[in-house]
This record gives C-alpha cells, structure tokens and sequence, in this order.
C-alpha cells in the first residue's frame, strides 16, 4: 500500500474525539499571483499551449509567501484561540500546515511557543500541501500528544492566498 494511502486511512479520527471550539477563515484574491497555477480552470482554460507553456503546475514567488505566512500565523492563532474563549497559555498543541521549516520556526519564535508544544514532521515528509497538517494531527494522535481536555490548533495557508485555523479540544 502507497505511504500516502496508508496516511489517510489512519487519519480517521472517531466520532466525537475532537470538538471544534472556533474556526478562522479569509481569503486574499488581490495577491492571487503570489501562490497559484495560471492556467486549467474557467480564467484561462486548458489548451495545447497552455499545456505547452507549462502553465498547470504551481507558480510561487517565495519572498513573498515566507513574508506572509511569518505574518499571518501568529495573528490567525491568536485570533482562532480568542474566539474559543481560550489563550496562548491554554494552547496544549499546534500543527500549523508542514510548508517550509523556516517558515515554522519564524511564526513559533514571534508566538513565543516552546518546540514541544508546535508538531512538526516535515523532516520526515517534505511538504505534503493541503494533507500536511490533517498527517501531522494524525501522527500526534498516534505519539500519545492528544490529551484529553488538551487545547489543539490546525492552522494553514495556501494559494489565492487563503488561510484558515480552527481551534479543537480532545474529547477522547
């Protein structure tokens, strides 16, 4: 079996685990160019020179992604945390999305959160995308990091730019 479908179907977390406290959610379309693939969906749809171009494969000016990322996922946990009523100080775990390590280390130095409260497998993995921060909760769970009563954050950004939190406590 693939290692990535392995992932996945060790991921199912079972009913009721986990329940969502607050979630963050927003989206920049002004600064789309900054992560995205220019070409294959309604804007520009796929054609012979599109394909030919290269034009389906993710672009990314990466100044530009560090700069965002360092900025925005201390504001997003901190934000995702106040909404559940909760703080920093109860923050028992966070996964951020598995992007880029420099990036990781930046936003938990400006959060002031020791390494052993932030879950990090990108040595491991590389980046995984949109999966890397549901494998790492998984990896968690399966470590024994997932206490019951535990605060969790998820927390990620992407293409368009987009990012988005949620805030988690462990039932089970």
């Amino acid at each position: 079996m693939a290692p990535g479908r392995r992932c996945c179907k060790a991921a199912r977390v079972p009913p009721g685990a986990l329940r969502l406290l607050a979630h963050v959610w927003a989206s920049d379309g002004s600064k789309a160019q900054v992560i995205m693939v220019p070409a294959g969906g309604s804007r520009q749809p796929a054609s012979a020179e599109t394909v030919a171009q290269g034009a389906h494969f993710l672009r990314m000016q990466g100044g530009s992604v560090y700069r965002f990322a360092v900025r925005t996922l201390p504001v997003l946990v901190q934000e995702v945390l106040a909404r559940a009523g909760r703080s920093l100080a109860d923050l028992s775990l966070l996964i951020p999305h598995q992007a880029n390590g420099r990036i990781i280390e930046a936003a938990v130095r400006k959060l002031g959160l020791p390494p052993e409260r932030v879950a990090v497998n990108l040595e491991r993995y590389g980046n995984t995308s949109s999966a890397s921060v549901l494998m790492a909760l998984d990896e968690a769970r399966q470590q024994g990091r997932l206490r019951a009563g535990d605060t969790v954050v998820l927390a990620a950004f992407g293409a368009g730019l987009t990012w988005a939190a949620v805030a988690l406590e462990v039932k089970a």
